[in-house]
């Protein structure tokens, strides 16, 4: 650990906490229906495009009709991209010939990328084709990204809005998301990538000779304006099987900052669009505050531990660090930085394999997407994943005071709390239950690539990472097999569905209510006591959910990795 490495980690920080404000303000502005910079370009397009589905803009939705709403555009986007990714042999825009993807394949893609997990147990240059890629998978980025959104913003409206039945109206929230926010970043984002050295072209794969006179083919494509939306979108779903990792989706250190900027830019303004809709930007600040405890906490874990390296690297003569899986030109600190930010945003567009960091380094990872990914969280999803463990705060809260729990101005009752635990409790039920199962099913154990505490948090990872929506992986589990690709989906499905329903229940318990000013006994929710009891709840759940796992897996492999040092 250095000192340049903790100023680069604190300039990233100062970069994202800048772009707050102004993002939180022109969001909120956007999801008001309020006039921004871009309204007079967009407006007649937004008009239009109600005018074409028939959507009466000015007719909001009962939580549960707006939930339906979403479910149902799921299921469209879903059979679009399992069709093209079935046809795609007999479909255009195919240069390098690919063939139709397997069945299995393909129902675990299409759940991945309307799910926003994005996991890729293919490699995209060489399993897919342009139009699969342009049509299938890069609109699912914007789709699945916008309508993370959409939910957060309506479970915002709950807090914020008074004796109401309805949240809005989900198909403008999604129109105005992807319009408004979505598109005019990822043009201009487009464009810079493109300055940066990332193809953007429909043309065939290039054919190179080396300096040994050996053949290969150079995958290109249209990545640049996917790559936008992916990092944009926390959405992960990479042009290449290396994501970040490869050149071509990463050229230079300029794109790596900017990348890893552009992953927590919306997550964290949207603690700004909160504040402002609840009329108190203080509050929007106490939760930012709280993503930035535990965010830096993870930072300072993997960043200690990968720039340490093990006894076991030492032993061998190999100082410096654990340089395994890292990027000579980004470093351990910007790798670990990557890692984590990747993890806390549900974004698997990782530039270091997760499976070659150190056991204690690799865990920060893991934890942060078992609990949630709310730290920022992936765009939207990350919103209404902290509120959920907020009302649980306030509840805790009030139960240590004896009074009824207040939050902005809402009480906190019974069915509130059900509809939270019943959200947060998905998470642990699907990682915990499919692991059990898949580390003793011969077909699923044949895919372990290693034994011991390192390769069962292998299967541990790939079940939290579906289950939280992340994508992300350790690289030495074969998951391209009927098992996997069925477990999985069912986890993305779960994962993502199963916690927006009680949310969404949530927010509509909540619009109904009625507001009430804050008293002498309300628990202010504004400064550093509000900040470490939110803090202390969600260690309190994440250790009881899944510490057990945990210690089964990252913490005996480092215990075994140092026991020169430890013994």
């Amino acid at each position: 650990m250095t000192v340049i490495g903790w100023i680069q980690i604190l300039l990233y920080c100062a970069i994202v906490v800048a772009l707050v404000k102004p993002l939180g303000w022109y969001m909120t502005r956007v999801f008001s229906g309020e006039r921004t910079p871009l309204t007079p370009i967009l407006r007649p397009v937004e008009a239009g495009l109600y005018w074409i589905g028939g959507v009466d803009e000015k007719r909001e939705q009962h939580w549960l009709t707006y939930t339906v709403a979403m479910l149902l555009f799921h299921v469209g986007g879903f059979l679009i991209i399992y069709g093209l990714m079935r046809l795609q042999a007999l479909l255009p825009f195919n240069p390098a010939g690919q063939s139709a993807v397997a069945q299995d394949l393909s129902f675990n893609t299409a759940m991945s990328f309307i799910t926003n997990t994005n996991w890729q147990n293919y490699g995209g240059e060489s399993t897919l084709s342009y139009l699969t890629q342009m049509l299938g998978l890069t609109p699912q980025n914007f789709l699945s990204a916008a309508t993370g959104i959409a939910l957060a913003v309506a479970l915002i409206r709950g807090f914020s809005r008074s004796s109401m039945r309805t949240i809005g109206n989900f198909w403008v929230d999604v129109t105005r998301c992807t319009l408004y926010v979505l598109l005019p970043i990822c043009i201009v984002y487009t464009l810079f990538l493109v300055w940066q050295g990332m193809p953007q072209t429909l043309g065939a794969y290039v054919e190179a000779t080396t300096l040994e006179g050996a053949k290969q083919t150079i995958a290109v494509g249209p990545v640049a304006s996917q790559v936008a939306i992916k990092m944009l979108g926390t959405n992960g779903g990479g042009f290449f099987n290396a994501n970040a990792s490869h050149p071509f989706e990463n050229p230079t250190a300029l794109s790596n900052l900017v990348q890893m900027i552009s992953i927590f830019a919306l997550g964290a303004a949207l603690t700004n669009v909160f504040g402002r809709m609840v009329g108190n930007q203080r509050q929007g600040w106490a939760i930012l505050a709280v993503m930035g405890v535990l965010f830096l906490s993870g930072v300072a874990v993997t960043y200690w531990a990968e720039a340490n390296g093990t006894s076991t690297l030492s032993a061998l003569g190999l100082s410096g660090g654990n340089m395994e899986g890292k990027e000579v030109r980004f470093g351990i600190v910007a790798s670990s930085l990557f890692a984590v930010i990747t993890t806390a945003a549900s974004c698997g567009a990782v530039n270091a394999m997760h499976d070659s960091f150190t056991a204690l380094g690799g865990m920060i990872p893991l934890l942060n997407i078992q609990l949630g990914e709310i730290i920022v969280g992936g765009v939207g999803a990350g919103m209404y994943g902290m509120l959920l463990f907020v009302v649980l705060a306030i509840f805790v809260a009030g139960l240590m005071v004896g009074r009824t729990p207040e939050f902005v101005g809402k009480k906190i009752e019974a069915r509130e709390v059900k509809m939270a635990m019943l959200a947060i409790l998905i998470l642990p039920l699907m990682i915990l239950g499919w692991t059990a199962v898949a580390v003793v099913f011969p077909p699923a154990v044949a895919s372990m690539a290693n034994a011991g505490p390192h390769g069962f948090t292998e299967v541990l990872y790939a079940f939290t990472s579906a289950t939280g929506n992340n994508g992300s992986a350790f690289g030495g589990l074969t998951g391209n097999t009927f098992f996997y690709n069925l477990t999985l989906a069912s986890s993305m499905f779960v994962g993502r569905f199963f916690m927006i329903v009680p949310a969404m229940a949530l927010a509509g318990s909540l619009a109904a209510k009625k507001s009430i000013p804050p008293s002498a006994g309300t628990l202010p929710t504004t400064g550093g006591l509000f900040v470490g009891l939110v803090v202390g709840v969600i260690l309190i759940i994440g250790g009881l959910t899944f510490f057990p796992a945990l210690a089964l897996g990252p913490i005996v492999e480092h215990l075994a990795m140092n026991a020169n040092t430890l013994f």
